[in-house]
């Protein structure tokens, strides 16, 4: 696969968005911004968050959602990588903003003790049902005495409610719907594992079979870590893996393709363009973010700017 950088000096890059403009605003986790990158590669500050920015998704009202974590993490410096380290005692939980992209203003959605029984520990990466619903995950935390549950939500844009729809799970990280909806998807970071959960409705997931979350599509061999996704027009979810740097493609059937990418930290993918087959990819510990032609078009999101 042929491969093109398009920017690169970025802190920690997350959460690309293709906007119709052929622009991708991304998050900088490190930099505590949004980030507009130019097809040139030129850069613009959409706007500062603070805190640990992670996913970003325009919502129904053509505004951008960050699930932000809240400064989950302190930055270490390692043979030019720039790698996220343990969570620093003063974190005090994670949150869901909305942004302005025109004024740059920030909101704060539902803070780190909107969902009764339990604290945002550190929200990670949030797709919107046609309904605009938001389904996002929090990836938890962790520090020298252990670490604190992850857990999926479901939300309204609006603030008015959000329900812990899976609790006490190790890691959750990227989220994704299934073309028909059907089926959310989310990817455990620590263990190396494609979740899928069967719905009936929008935010209803359907019985629970005993202890077991969800359905589990794959669990990668060896060492490999799981991070953000995105869903293909037919179906395929392509998860970003870390230390097997690059995109794994799962098939709802279990089966799985690599396609590398030159960074030990690869984070995240995005579809765009007119056919879909346009990929921005991010590669967060060098700080650059590519593109490429995929191999088949990736689904259209319901909502863009």
């Amino acid at each position: 696969m042929d491969i093109e950088l398009v920017t690169e000096g970025l802190r920690f890059p997350e959460g690309p968005i293709a906007m119709a403009d052929g622009s991708v605003i991304l998050t900088e986790i490190e930099g505590k911004c949004l980030t507009r990158v130019l097809p040139d590669g030129r850069k613009e500050t959409v706007a500062d968050t603070g805190g640990g920015p992670n996913g970003a998704a325009i919502g129904p009202d053509g505004k951008i959602y960050v699930t932000n974590n809240g400064g989950s993490f302190e930055w270490i410096k390692n043979n030019g990588l720039n790698i996220p380290g343990p969570t620093p005692p003063s974190h005090q939980g994670g949150y869901i903003q909305r942004i302005d992209i025109r004024t740059g203003k920030v909101e704060t959605v539902y803070g780190p003790h909107a969902c009764e029984g339990g604290r945002l520990n550190g929200p990670n990466d949030l797709v919107f049902d046609k309904t605009g619903g938001m389904w996002f995950t929090d990836n938890g935390c962790g520090d020298e005495d252990g670490r604190k549950w992850g857990a999926v939500y479901y939300a309204r844009p609006d603030g008015s409610k959000i329900t812990r729809i899976r609790e006490h799970m190790i890691s959750p990280n990227g989220i994704g719907l299934s073309p028909d909806e059907k089926v959310v998807y989310w990817a455990d970071t620590s263990l190396g594992r494609l979740w899928a959960l069967d719905l009936e409705g929008p935010g209803q997931p359907g019985a629970q079979a005993g202890f077991q979350p969800a359905r589990v599509v794959c669990n990668l061999p060896g060492y490999q870590l799981l991070d953000s996704l995105a869903v293909e027009a037919g179906g395929k979810v392509c998860v970003a893996t870390i230390i097997n740097g690059g995109i794994t493609a799962f098939d709802p059937n279990g089966s799985t393709e690599h396609y590398a990418f030159p960074d030990l930290i690869t984070t995240n993918i995005c579809f765009g363009g007119d056919d879909m087959r346009t990929a921005w990819i991010t590669c967060s510990s060098t700080g650059k973010l590519y593109k490429c032609r995929w191999p088949r078009p990736g689904l259209k999101l319901n909502f863009n700017a």
